[in-house]
């Protein structure tokens, strides 16, 4: 059984379809962190040649979400706290510039954005109907273009860029975040809208300040989690 049916995706590249789908995979957990990554069994469970799955494993290679070694081949990078401290100071750092120079040199079109883009995010969400957004692909790529419309005037492609490969490795401690105890009581929507208005209000102190605290609450329970799945493996090895 396949993870998408490959043959559904027009204008799309096969390997840009196996990339999509491994990518997602690995990000919500499929593929569990340290996991080794067989080729031809991908190729097996996808239903394709070889080539387009190690094309796809090479770009998640370059994209730090897959590591390689000569003894061990690919495997799911290893989510750790220490990965997770340094990873956040990152996003802390790019997205505050990204967002300020958006903020500053944003035109009214950009605005627009923002506010269309919080409008589809807010729109999937009311759908689910109180379920866990999380596991909705469909919120998961409104989530993820709301955050690239906040600093898409930044000016800097680079940065852009640097920014929303940084949003796909936070991504994969975002979903496992869904375990932590307080998980379920966030209330991202209240989040994301004050974010949107303090932005389209041109509020820069205030934005960054936002997005910061919406980025530090997903380290804290993504902590949370690895702790918590750090001790069930403990549990496991004593009770063995």
């Amino acid at each position: 059984m396949t993870l998408i049916d490959l043959g559904q995706r027009q204008g799309e590249t096969l390997t840009s379809a196996v990339f999509d789908a491994l990518r997602r995979a690995v990000i919500t957990g499929e593929f569990a962190p340290g996991e080794r990554l067989r080729v031809r069994q991908l190729a097996e469970r996808f239903g394709t040649g070889l080539s387009p799955i190690r094309e796809a494993l090479n770009r998640l290679l370059r994209d730090g979400l897959v590591q390689q070694s000569d003894l061990r081949g690919f495997s799911v990078a290893p989510a750790t706290e220490a990965d997770l401290d340094e990873l956040t100071k990152a996003r802390l750092w790019a997205n505050e510039k990204a967002l300020r120079e958006s903020i500053a040199h944003g035109d009214a079109a950009w605005e627009e954005n923002v506010l269309l883009a919080y409008h589809r995010l807010s729109r999937v969400e009311a759908r689910l109907d109180g379920s866990p957004p999380d596991i909705d692909p469909a919120w998961d790529a409104a989530h993820a273009a709301f955050h690239l419309q906040l600093i898409e005037a930044c000016g800097s492609r680079w940065l852009t860029g640097f920014c929303t490969q940084l949003f796909g490795l936070a991504d994969r401690y975002r979903h496992l975040s869904r375990i932590a105890p307080q998980a379920g009581t966030r209330r991202r929507n209240d989040e994301h809208r004050m974010i949107m208005e303090a932005t389209v209000a041109r509020d820069a102190e205030k934005a960054v300040h936002l997005l910061n605290e919406h980025f530090l609450l997903t380290a804290r329970l993504s902590r949370e989690a690895l702790r918590q799945v750090a001790a069930e493996k403990q549990t496991g090895l004593g009770r063995a």
